[in-house]
């Protein structure tokens, strides 16, 4: 049997045995093995964590498009010198992930444009990355599908595939009133989810607010029982990011004082 042919025949067998990294990397790694006279065995086991390292890639890759962020946030990129009074090494230990294995959940409290939903798509893609099934949702958005779910009858199938999840993001709670099935769905589904799945919430509202969304003080007070029991509660205050952002654009566009003086002359 020629070389070629035994090449083919061993290419064959490893895409039957789904290794598509070894069949990309086995002719060069030989290469370099009888160049460096490694035994068989380093050259196997390189390969074969060459092929381990490239489906850990695949999976947490898997798992960020399984999660449905409408974006990519890094906590690098997150400026905390705009909230000092954000505890930043609160936020860093969360991203190592043991609310998650406690199903503890995360509440992001504060005034639109502080940063809330970059902390919380950061930290679910931090979950990703450490490989755990995660899923994002708008807040309003979720109590639409938890209704439409309950008129086709497949509500309790919609809450079960939650269950599988490792981690929930629930996102702008407050910025819509929910009706009166709406609320109760909502309840619902995080009372299902309740010390099994962590959630991680932003909101523009404080707790006290809360009932003027769900339109019921006694489900609301039963859901933030629920909800904070356990919780990381993290307040945001200060300034919206994007409107600081906006001030400085308009103080850049206005003339300066030394203009405004030669204008005069």
């Amino acid at each position: 049997m020629s070389v070629e042919t035994e090449i083919k025949l061993l290419n064959s067998y490893l895409k039957e045995l789904n290794l598509a990294t070894f069949i990309r990397n086995h002719e060069s790694y030989a290469i370099d093995a009888v160049r460096e006279k490694h035994t068989h065995s380093r050259y196997l086991l390189a390969l074969a964590g060459q092929e381990l390292s490239q489906r850990d890639a695949n999976r947490r890759q898997r798992r960020l498009k399984e999660a449905k962020l409408p974006t990519i946030k890094e906590l690098n990129d997150f400026d905390f010198s705009q909230i000092p009074s954000l505890n930043q090494q609160q936020i860093l230990q969360l991203a190592q992930g043991d609310y998650i294995q406690k199903a503890e959940p995360i509440i992001l409290v504060g005034n639109p444009g502080l940063g809330k939903s970059h902390i919380a798509i950061s930290l679910a893609v931090a979950a990703c990355r450490q490989q755990h099934r995660v899923r994002f949702y708008n807040t309003a958005a979720l109590v639409n599908e938890l209704i439409l779910a309950q008129q086709e009858q497949r509500l309790t199938k919609f809450i079960d595939a939650a269950l599988r999840h490792k981690l929930i993001l629930l996102d702008e709670l407050g910025f819509i009133p929910f009706s009166s099935t709406g609320a109760q769905l909502l309840f619902q589904f995080c009372s299902a989810l309740y010390e099994r799945v962590p959630m991680i919430i932003t909101t523009n509202l404080k707790f006290a607010d809360w009932p003027q969304v769900f339109g019921d003080e006694r489900l609301t007070l039963a859901l933030l029982d629920r909800l904070t029991h356990k919780a990381h509660i993290i307040e945001f205050t200060g300034q919206s990011y994007r409107f600081r952002q906006r001030t400085q654009h308009a103080d850049a566009q206005l003339p300066s004082t030394h203009n405004l003086d030669d204008s005069a002359s």
